[in-house]
């Protein structure tokens, strides 16, 4: 399972209906591809559609879709948000990675 922290929460919903989606029906998709200076790069959108591959969670009132692969990697990874001046924006909180680069856009395990 993915967990939304609270800080997450309330800017995961803001920025979907800014964007002209529905935060009761639509989800955040999060995802894992090769890339970044670690290996491994988070991926964050909304989406609307499913796919039957995807596992679906809902926690903190945002649902979440992962593709089967990504999830292996994001087990137990809770999805945070860092705002003011030095904030990173989202931070993904993942106990499955090994090492992460300076920016945490990137890990590897």
């Amino acid at each position: 399972m993915i967990k939304v922290a609270a800080s997450a929460k309330e800017k995961v919903r803001t920025l979907m209906t800014e964007e002209g989606f529905d935060a009761a029906s639509d989800f955040v998709r999060v995802g894992v591809k090769s890339g970044g200076c670690s290996g491994l790069t988070y991926e964050l959108k909304f989406d609307k559609q499913l796919s039957e591959s995807d596992k679906v969670f809902e926690d903190n009132e945002v649902r979440i879709a992962v593709d089967k692969k990504s999830f292996l990697y994001l087990v137990g990874t809770t999805l945070e948000y860092s705002g003011g001046l030095n904030g990173k924006g989202f931070v993904f909180n993942n106990p499955n990675a090994q090492r992460t680069c300076g920016c945490g856009e990137s890990f590897s395990l």
